[in-house]
């Protein structure tokens, strides 16, 4: 850190050992309670890692990771005054990440417990973000926590019975009056429906806000009554009102009835819901909450049926309205066979490709239904997804398709089927095919036949390096494996990633090493041509890993 050319992981590196100086002592003093001259010795070490710090940040302003640390590092030694400072700069610099203002805002208020000097930050905070929610979020969180702990202190003198003299406190504060004016600065310049329901959440966890949680909650009513989230909020608050509303139950029968009750006036809200607002969004709030209510655990089966009825009646009300979201046609159907309901379930399928005959996954939906049920239409319905879907993003249903035919049909309709996927789909989709057909033809057809494919399917680009690996796995699998054959698939592959993969030259010499039939002599060739070949930082990849290869450490 003396030279002039400075670099931010020399100061990083030092102040990481002061740290590690410190931590030390730390333990060794514990061990053997030793508190001699403790003020002197670790007083120095924390001055000069404050200093190192400073001498960073001044350098590197615009890393705030590096003010991060220098923050962390004030707050595990309780280095308040520094911290202090700490923040006053770094805000200075750092004026436009409102993380940090809130970060300073909860120290002043948490560790210092000053609420003004933490509403003074929130305030400036705002000038320069004057619509940032989170902000707003915070600040409001910030005064009801300051009404809470005055509330407290309160309370705490009454109970004491102690005579304040002229002080008193505020009604007005006491009962949240500056985090309203808070809300109502924010609600006219935050229009999302996301800022209000976030406020509302913070007001809630304070048991003082019931007047600030009705204001709020007529004014997500008044200015966003169109908004799904809104009307979300609306009916999820029918089963809390419920829950305040009822006392203790004795038997089990009442506690289910009493959630049935709240369950129904829930739903009976989001029925309102999609009536005034049909939209797919809102059905999915609907059909959300439906499936989480499904989802719960209970006892009684009477309940669990009466969900599950529900759920199916709702994904029905949305198809049939033609509002159904893509993705949950899924969560339909999983249900569905689920309650061994196959006939529907089928219907369901069909009916999502007719709506989204483009979509390879709603086919891919389909053909999964039909194949899990065994059904004689599997064949006319692969017809049909090839039909519709463009031939771009086809493999996807050309690999279900043939696994499906590996496990049912005869090997030369499979070895077809192989033949015509490969001509069906794009040049970079057909390399995972070319892969399985190669895998596949071994296993079902032997060695020879691979043999064959693989050098068919040579002919056209492009092809994946596991293509090849996968055919000199094979021919290492035989008794007889020749080493000429390994060096006609090793020369074919490193034609074609020979300047972007040092490990397949790696194995190429390994191969002359150990193989009964190689010839060690060719190593160095193989090894200039791969110095010729290789691109970049590979070539240095290479050479480490072929030095580990020669004194026997790879």
């Amino acid at each position: 850190i003396q030279r002039r050319a400075l670099r931010k992981e020399d100061f990083i590196n030092y102040i990481q050992y002061e740290i590690n100086l410190l931590e030390l002592i730390k333990k060794r003093r514990a061990r053997i309670g030793y508190s001699f001259k403790k003020d002197e010795i670790e007083n120095s070490i924390l001055h000069r890692v404050h200093g190192l710090f400073n001498r960073a940040t001044g350098k590197w302003k615009d890393d705030v990771q590096l003010w991060l640390s220098h923050v962390a590092f004030c707050k595990q030694w309780n280095a308040k005054h520094q911290l202090s400072k700490v923040f006053s700069t770094m805000l200075a610099i750092h004026p436009n990440k409102p993380a940090l203002w809130i970060m300073a805002a909860k120290w002043e208020m948490e560790t210092r417990l000053s609420s003004e000097s933490a509403r003074h930050l929130f305030l400036r905070a705002l000038r320069f973000h004057p619509e940032c929610p989170k902000l707003y979020q915070e600040y409001f969180r910030m005064e009801l926590m300051h009404a809470e702990k005055q509330r407290k202190e309160k309370k705490a003198f009454e109970q004491a019975k102690m005579d304040l003299g002229e002080f008193s406190y505020s009604e007005e504060i006491l009962n949240g009056e500056m985090a309203r004016i808070v809300y109502r600065d924010a609600a006219q310049k935050i229009k999302g429906v996301e800022f209000h329901l976030a406020v509302l959440s913070i007001a809630k966890l304070f048991d003082f806000t019931q007047d600030l949680q009705k204001e709020i909650t007529e004014s997500l009513q008044t200015k966003h009554a169109d908004d799904p989230l809104t009307w979300d909020y609306m009916a999820r608050r029918e089963l809390e009102l419920g829950s305040q509303q009822s006392t203790e139950h004795t038997t089990k029968q009442m506690k289910v009835s009493e959630m049935t009750r709240r369950e129904e006036r829930s739903c009976a809200v989001f029925e309102e819901a999609v009536g005034a607002v049909p939209t797919e969004d809102m059905w999915k709030c609907y059909i959300t909450f439906c499936l989480e209510r499904y989802n719960r655990k209970t006892n009684s089966e009477e309940l669990k049926q009466k969900r599950l009825e529900r759920t199916l009646s709702v994904f029905n009300k949305a198809h049939e309205s033609s509002l159904l979201p893509e993705a949950l046609y899924k969560q339909w159907l999983q249900l569905l066979l689920e309650s061994s309901l196959f006939e529907k379930a089928t219907e369901v399928a069909e009916a999502a490709t007719k709506r989204f005959s483009l979509s390879v996954d709603t086919w891919q939906m389909r053909l999964q239904v039909l194949i899990q049920l065994k059904s004689d239409n599997v064949p006319r319905c692969f017809e049909e997804a090839i039909k519709h879907v463009k031939t771009q993003g086809t493999l996807p249903l050309w690999i279900l398709w043939v696994e499906w035919s590996e496990g049912i049909n005869s090997k030369e309709d499979t070895e077809a089927l192989y033949q015509r996927s490969l001509h069906a789909t794009t040049p970079a989709e057909s390399v995972t095919l070319k892969e399985k057909y190669l895998d596949w033809t071994y296993r079902n057809r032997g060695y020879k036949k691979a043999k064959r494919v693989f050098t068919s399917l040579c002919e056209n680009r492009p092809f994946s390096l596991d293509f090849f690996r996968k055919m000199i796995q094979i021919e290492k699998e035989q008794e007889s494996c020749k080493m000429l054959h390994l060096r006609e698939y090793y020369e074919r592959a490193l034609r074609e990633f020979g300047s972007t993969d040092s490990g397949l030259w790696l194995d190429y010499i390994k191969e002359e090493l150990s193989h009964p039939q190689g010839k060690p002599e060719n190593c160095g060739s193989i090894h200039w041509r791969a110095m010729k070949m290789l691109q970049g930082d590979l070539v240095e990849d290479f050479v480490s890993k072929y030095t580990l290869l020669q004194t026997g450490h790879l």
